[in-house]
């Protein structure tokens, strides 16, 4: 597009333009709501059509006066509440006469009374719907129909009051249901006569079967024809598919209680038929209307309750759950038969999905015991008490349903590429297999294997998984299934060291496999990590040692870690949290004894230090400074030392000599790094030992020395010793006033602290500003330190 304008101006020249337009459409908006009131307020303004000056003629309004207030309710509205108001009003009417006047009038004048008032009502609709009152006509209609209700109670009352109530309303159902439906059909312009035709069409048939005593079955063949009859009438009256599938579903229900509560086959195959027949009807409606998808899905099921019910008697309940899961998942097939409509087709496979879950969620409550009982073995440990189940009891049947729901599942991913079918595959064939030999009752022995044997087969499934959805799924059935064995196998010490060691040795290849997701691989090596340092501690047990002496074992691992270092690879950084984990229970386990502390700390220091030699891990070497001091000052605690100087001095000198080779090497180097393990080697056992020192020699002293370093640090701009000089000397200094401070306080009136301190925060807020400055500049001072 070419402008002669430059685009600049182009761009103002249209922006103005844009803003003259909006401002037009506002004020027309404004406009069109005004004359829209003034049309709504009749009597308010006067509108004229007048002509113009020049041009089309326009609309021209006179002076419109105050506005009045607002109407809260519209005119139509009006005219529905009272209508609806004079209808009910009528109606109540006719009951207060039909239930207390009537018997004051002969046979004749309440048959003239009925039949007037009654053909009143249904014909004036007639002339109200030519004059166009079509409210008005709705409004009597209802009355006329409500009063053919009241013809029929009345008749019975009079003229056969000892007919059977029930079957007298079946046929007074029957009766009005034609007759509303004829009424309907005659004035099409009303609403009410077909829906109500409907209605009371859904009451003669069950009605009848009660009246006849015909039993639950009999209700539900009535409940199930008139399904039937509404949904032929639903291609025509869509309304009527709400009544069929609410007297179907109840049909079925009733068919499904009668066949789950038979004693035998043969009193199976009553309630079957009835079943089948709702599904043949379910599957007729969703060939007929695509989306009546959910009928064929629940006729279905009811098949599928039919055919199994009549074997249901006959099995144990486990086996029962299976034989509707040989009738069920053939369904699935379905989804292959694309001869079949569509709806046909969604129905079945959803049917056979929902057989499949139901069933899968009976066998897990025979699962989940299963791995739950593990937890006894933590009463006592390697105790050899473990339960034996029963031999091919009825929970045998469960591992036969979820190994058949699987299949099927696994099946179904196939064909229908959908991730979620994979996922309950894998966790429905795991839970099968791996609960098998328990269930069938086989020795521990076999137990232990076929468990460990799915656990691996599960681990392999996880390395090597395409999907991602199966894959974790897989995993997590890995590490739930090594959980489980693993905790039943402390019921045994050879089981503990067998299958324990197995499953380390598989985490370890698995860490080690390089194709697989960097996940599974961490996973894998945490896992490792976690076997190997419960080995050893079953070793310690089994030695005979004492606990704190498990320790010592257990730093092999970190410490095996720590040599591998660069060779774990990808999985480096995961197995050293893990190992960092089983040095922490070290120390948990040596924490009984201090001299026993004393020497895993320093041994972890040495692991520490050892990992610090490699230039990705130099800050292994602070955790490592931190273990030799701490594991200093246990030992010096452990021997009741009261002059820590001497035992830390040693150690503080060579370290200051190294660290000043080290500065005059690296300039850049840090002074923490330097000097600041050396420094804090001595002056923080100092300053702990004179807190608890009543002279004056060690305070003395060691506040000399902290000054003296605090200077050095000022002098060479040099943080480490500045900070912790600085540090230890201001704690001196603290515990030096202490007690003048409490004297002071003693003396003191109550209210002088906090006045005190009131003043202090005021001076503190009035000078904020300025204070945080002055503290930004500090900062900014000892960060340019080294």
């Amino acid at each position: 597009m070419n402008s002669p304008l430059p685009p600049a101006e182009e761009l103002a020249l249209i922006d103005r333009e844009l803003a003259q337009l909006d401002a037009r459409r506002l004020y027309l908006l404004g406009r069109r709501d005004w004359l829209l009131r003034l049309l709504q307020q009749s009597g308010a303004a006067a509108v004229r059509w007048g002509p113009a000056a020049s041009g089309p003629p326009a609309w021209s309004a006179g002076p419109a006066g105050p506005a009045g207030p607002a109407k809260e309710a519209s005119a139509p509205g009006a005219q529905n509440v009272l209508l609806t108001l004079g209808a009910v009003l009528l109606a109540v009417a006719a009951l207060a006469f039909t239930l207390v006047s009537w018997g004051s009038m002969g046979i004749a004048g309440r048959s003239a009374v009925l039949g007037v008032v009654t053909a009143a009502a249904l014909a004036a609709p007639v002339a109200l719907l030519r004059r166009g009152l079509r409210s008005t006509a709705e409004s009597v209609a209802a009355v006329g129909l409500l009063l053919t209700v009241l013809d029929a109670y009345a008749l019975y009352v009079v003229g056969m009051p000892g007919t059977d109530g029930t079957g007298y309303a079946a046929g007074a159902a029957a009766v009005l249901a034609a007759v509303w439906a004829g009424y309907g059909s005659a004035l099409r312009t009303l609403r009410l006569p077909l829906p109500a035709a409907v209605v009371a069409a859904q009451l003669p048939l069950p009605l009848a079967a009660v009246a006849g005593e015909a039993g639950p079955l009999g209700l539900g063949w009535a409940l199930l024809v008139t399904a039937a009859l509404d949904a032929a009438l639903a291609l025509r009256v869509r309304a009527a598919a709400v009544p069929a599938a609410v007297l179907g579903s109840a049909a079925l229900l009733v068919g499904a209680a009668r066949s789950w509560s038979a004693d035998s086959a043969a009193q199976a195959l009553a309630p079957a038929a009835l079943l089948l027949a709702g599904a043949a009807l379910g599957t007729a409606a969703a060939r007929r209307e695509p989306r009546a998808w959910p009928a064929a899905m629940v006729g279905a099921v009811a098949a599928v309750v039919a055919v199994a019910g009549v074997a249901r008697p006959e099995l144990e309940p486990g086996w029962a759950v299976v034989a509707h899961l040989l009738v069920g998942l053939p369904l699935l097939a379905a989804v292959r038969v694309p001869a079949l409509p569509e709806a046909v087709r969604r129905g079945s496979v959803l049917a056979g999905a929902t057989v499949g879950a139901l069933c899968a969620l009976a066998a897990g409550a025979a699962v989940v015991p299963v791995l739950v009982a593990r937890l006894q073995v933590l009463d006592e440990v390697w105790a050899s008490t473990a339960p034996v189940a029963d031999p091919y009891g009825p929970g045998a049947s469960a591992a036969v349903a979820l190994l058949m729901t699987a299949g099927a599942a696994w099946w179904l991913s196939r064909v229908s590429a959908r991730p979620e079918s994979a996922v309950v595959a894998v966790v429905l064939a795991w839970a099968g297999l791996f609960t098998a030999p328990v269930l069938l009752g086989l020795p521990v022995a076999v137990v232990f294997a076929v468990q460990l044997a799915v656990t691996g087969a599960a681990g392999v499934l996880a390395l090597r998984s395409p999907s991602q959805g199966a894959g974790i799924a897989a995993a997590a059935c890995a590490l739930a299934g090594a959980a489980n064995v693993s905790l039943g196998a402390l019921d045994g010490r050879a089981a503990t060291f067998a299958v324990w060691g197995l499953l380390g040795a598989g985490c370890t290849a698995g860490a080690a496999y390089g194709p697989a997701a960097r996940w599974v691989r961490s996973g894998a090596a945490v896992c490792a990590v976690g076997y190997a340092t419960g080995l050893l501690v079953a070793a310690a047990a089994v030695s005979d040692l004492a606990v704190v002496r498990w320790a010592l074992p257990v730093l092999a691992v970190p410490a095996s870690v720590a040599a591998l270092g660069p060779r774990l690879g990808a999985v480096r950084l995961p197995a050293e949290i893990a190992a960092g984990v089983s040095g922490v229970l070290a120390l948990v386990l040596a924490a009984g004894r201090p001299e026993t502390l004393a020497l895993v700390l320093a041994l972890a220091g040495v692991v520490c230090a050892g990992a610090a030699v490699r230039p990705e891990r130099r800050m292994l070497g602070w955790a490592a400074g931190a273990l030799f001091v701490a594991a200093t000052w246990v030992r010096l605690a452990e021997a009741a030392v009261t002059a820590p100087e001497a035992y830390t001095l040693p150690v503080t000198l060579p370290a200051l000599a190294v660290g000043f080779l080290r500065r005059r090497r690296d300039a850049q180097a840090s002074s923490w790094t330097a000097y600041g393990p050396g420094l804090a080697a001595t002056l923080v056992p100092s300053l702990l030992a004179a807190w608890g020192d009543t002279g004056w020699v060690r305070p003395l002293v060691l506040g000399a020395a902290a000054l003296a370093v605090t200077l050095v640090g000022a002098h060479r701009r040099l943080q480490a010793p500045l900070l912790l000089g600085g540090a230890v000397l201001a704690a001196v200094a603290v515990h030096e006033l202490a007690p003048y401070v409490v004297q002071v306080a003693g003396a003191l009136p109550r209210w002088v602290p906090p006045a005190l301190a009131g003043v202090l925060l005021l001076a503190v807020g009035a000078t904020y500003e300025k204070r945080l400055r002055d503290a930004r500049r500090l900062r900014a001072a000892i960060g340019r330190l080294r």
